[in-house]
């Protein structure tokens, strides 16, 4: 297992550290360190942003994920519990990989940009009021899942809280939040539109 610390090591971990035809949440986890928040933040919201999210209910599980990883942040458990059934879902490899050959041009002029900067925002007591932001988007990503790329928004926004808590970089933080209100008008558009809303 490579340490995490940005986008471009993250994408290197989950192909080396995995092979075979199908992968799984438990192989996913174990290729960027199961015991740390950030790193498996980034991971989930990479994965909403990837084909992967075109295998039926996978922006579903991702977001049910999500949720879990969040929302012990935000009771304050110190490591990530995950149960056994969704550790053992599987994934075929091959998009995965599209996926990280899709985002390898895209990462260094990202990474480029990260720094710690306005650290104090990846601890305590505001880490907590990030998962939330999370869990919101976690939320939002079940409705917005029946339109046509409606959780890349959401997604985002977790990639982005993964990035800043990983990189501890408050201003991706801050960043992550504007993703979250994007997700929420996207979701208010749609609803406004259905004949019922």
């Amino acid at each position: 297992m490579a340490t995490v610390n940005n986008l471009e090591s993250l994408l290197v971990s989950l192909t080396d550290c995995t092979s075979g035809d199908d992968v799984t949440v438990r192989d996913l986890l174990n290729a960027v360190g199961r015991r740390s928040y950030g790193p498996i933040l980034l991971l989930l919201g990479f994965i909403a942003v990837t084909p992967l999210t075109i295998i039926p209910g996978t922006s579903w599980l991702v977001a049910l994920i999500t949720l879990l990883i969040a929302g012990q942040i935000v009771i304050g458990r110190k490591f990530p519990w995950v149960p056994r059934r969704v550790l053992d879902i599987s994934f075929p490899r091959a998009a995965l990989v599209a996926g990280v050959e899709q985002a390898g041009k895209y990462v260094r002029p990202v990474d480029r940009v990260l720094k710690p900067r306005l650290a104090f925002l990846s601890g305590p007591p505001f880490v907590a009021l990030a998962a939330l932001v999370c869990v919101a988007a976690a939320l939002v990503t079940f409705p917005l899942g029946l339109i046509p790329f409606g959780p890349v928004l959401p997604g985002l926004t977790v990639l982005l809280f993964g990035l800043g808590l990983t990189a501890r970089d408050g201003f991706v933080l801050v960043a992550a939040g504007a993703g979250l209100a994007g997700a929420v008008w996207l979701l208010l558009r749609v609803w406004t539109a259905l004949p019922f809303g």
